[in-house]
This record gives C-alpha cells, sequence and structure tokens, in this order.
C-alpha cells in the first residue's frame, strides 16, 4: 500500500506518568524510523511540550503543536471532567478527531476519559452494540494472538460476544495480517454445550456466524498456543487473563528469565496500546506507565489503523448484518 496518504495523527502529551517527556522520546523514535508517514499534532501545554520538542530537535511541517491548558488527571470522573475541561488534551483531541483534522487520536491518559470520548464523541460504528478493546497475545510459535474483551465491558449479552469476534476478526486480518483468522470461544470446556449461561447462549451464534471461521470452545491452556488467533470473551474473564498474562513478565524479571525471547514478548510496551474497535475513527489508548517504546508503538498502530482503513472495513461488514 505504501504511502498512499499522508495522514494526520494526534497524540496526547499529557497523558500518562511520564509525560511530557516520554511521549516526546516516542514521537522522536517513531520518527526516526518513518519519515513523512504521518503529520503529528502534539496537543498539550506548550509551556511544556515546546521546550522539549525543541531540545529532542522536533521542528518543522511534520509537527504541529496544539495548546491544551487543560490535563484530566487520573482520578477524576471521565465523563465529569470530559465535559468540564473542554480545554484539555483529551476533549480537544477528541474534537480534533471528530471534525477530521486528526485521522487517529493516540492518550495514554485517563482511561475512563478516553473510553467516553470513544463513545460519545466519535460515536460507536451504526450496528455495533458495544464498542471493545483488545490485547495482544504472545503466542508461542512467534505469532500474535488477540483477546477480546479485556475490560471494557465486564457483563455482556451473547449478541456482544458475536460482534467482538467480527470486530476481532477484522483486526487480526487487516493489522496482525492473519489471513484467515481461527475464533474460539474462552470456555471451562472444549465440548459444545460447555460453560456459563453467556458461553452456551454465544456458542450457536458463532456457529451460524458466516462472517467469521468459529472454531469452537478454547480453554485457559490455549491462550498461548495457536489453536485460535481471537479469543472471545466477557470483560470480566478477559480482564483476567490479561492481568495474568501480563504479570509474567514481572514474574521472569523477578527471577532471572526476562532476557528469555518469548518472555521478552509479555512486556507491554511491545503493542504500544489498545484501539477502542467498533468507534467511527481509530482511537489507541496507551498503558499510563507508557515509555518512549509504547509510544512509538501506538504511534505505528493508529498508521496502520489508518492505511488500512480498519474502521471503514468494520463500517461495511456491519451495514450487511
Amino acid at each position: 500500500m505504501g504511502n498512499r496518504t499522508h495522514m494526520n495523527i494526534g497524540i496526547d502529551m499529557m497523558g500518562g506518568d511520564f509525560a511530557p517527556l516520554e511521549a516526546v522520546k516516542g514521537l522522536q523514535l517513531y520518527l526516526s524510523q518513518h519519515p513523512g508517514a504521518a503529520t503529528v499534532f502534539c496537543i498539550g501545554d506548550e509551556a511544556q511540550v515546546k521546550p522539549l520538542l525543541e531540545e529532542y530537535l522536533l521542528t518543522g511541517v511534520n509537527i504541529q503543536t496544539v495548546h491544551a491548558p487543560e490535563v484530566i488527571g487520573y482520578h477524576e470522573h471521565p465523563t465529569k471532567a470530559l465535559k468540564e475541561k473542554q480545554k484539555s488534551s483529551i476533549a480537544i483531541g477528541f474534537h480534533l478527531l471528530a471534525t477530521g483534522k486528526i485521522d487517529a487520536f493516540i492518550s495514554a491518559g485517563n482511561t475512563g476519559a478516553m473510553l467516553v470520548g470513544s463513545m460519545f464523541v466519535v460515536k460507536a460504528i451504526e450496528g455495533v452494540l458495544r464498542p471493545t478493546i483488545a490485547a495482544i497475545v504472545p503466542k508461542i510459535n512467534g505469532g500474535a494472538g488477540l483477546i477480546l474483551d479485556v475490560g471494557l465491558n465486564v457483563d455482556c449479552k451473547p449478541e456482544q460476544l458475536n460482534q467482538f469476534a467480527i470486530l476481532g476478526s477484522l483486526y487480526s486480518h487487516y493489522i496482525l495480517n492473519i489471513s484467515d483468522p481461527k475464533i474460539g470461544l474462552m470456555n471451562v470446556g472444549e465440548e459444545e454445550g460447555k460453560g456459563d449461561l453467556l458461553c452456551q447462549a454465544t456458542y450457536p451464534l458463532l456457529k451460524e456466524n458466516k462472517q467469521i471461521h468459529f472454531i469452537g470452545n478454547i480453554e485457559g491452556r490455549d491462550v498461548f498456543t495457536d489453536k485460535a488467533d481471537v479469543m472471545i470473551c466477557d470483560g470480566f474473564s478477559g480482564n483476567i487473563i490479561l492481568k495474568m498474562a501480563e504479570s509474567f513478565y514481572d514474574v521472569a524479571e523477578q527471577r532471572g528469565l526476562h532476557h528469555d525471547s518469548y518472555m521478552q514478548r509479555f512486556h507491554y510496551e511491545n503493542y504500544g496500546g489498545t484501539p477502542v474497535l467498533g468507534v467511527t475513527k481509530p482511537v489507541i489508548i496507551g498503558h499510563g506507565i507508557s515509555s518512549a517504546v509504547a509510544f512509538m508503538n501506538m504511534f505505528l498502530v493508529a498508521e496502520k489503523m489508518v492505511e488500512a482503513d480498519l474502521c471503514g472495513k468494520i463500517k461495511e461488514s456491519f451495514s450487511t448484518l
């Protein structure tokens, strides 16, 4: 595809524990490896952001600063903060995204505010019951799996899980480059009919769904194997699996095993951030502790989503439902 469209990516410079410094360093890493792919809109307090951009020699036509005098803190109520702090970096970012000034928005700031902005400013794609967030799981063979939902929707209905399967399948295909993603339903046994009421009611919907390649139930032991490329569950189960998987890296580090090439792939920064799937524009949410490498990888995910027109592909899929 190459650089068919010059894209504009917006980043919240004030989000994250190490903002704005790590965001600036991440931007430098990204632009050094991908010069000219995008114009980056750096949204934040210019008094803090501009001197850092100059110090890291990040000036020129590919970098625009957008002054945002306010910041939404971690402990603020998401809906209230987004409403009251119209001049915050997150509110301005969503405004630029909704009006088409930027093509994707990245932040490691208040996750709740990012989700509220995704739902109420850029909005869900028509036909999508609930947007979802996914996480990438390192597979033993070197590939990448996807698990969703990982915490946005703790209580789910069967119809929602069926939609997550479509969203996950499209993301795996267009962003992770898996040609025919295998979809598995996370369960407590392999046989059809197993599981809680949600799994029992979801299974037949997945089985009948012509838009996906459903392979049946999978279990906890299948998470890191090749059995399924996309693993579907409610956000309650998904969040537990994700947090446990993330802790593997810490355990490996404590035991001096973190140099193992597989264990290294559990480090959150390799994946940058998680996209909100099912909303009309690309939104990427980063870890609060995001480092420069994590920010660089968030840019790469945003770039891929814009280039593949993932949101457009999702719209097409849901218009036929």
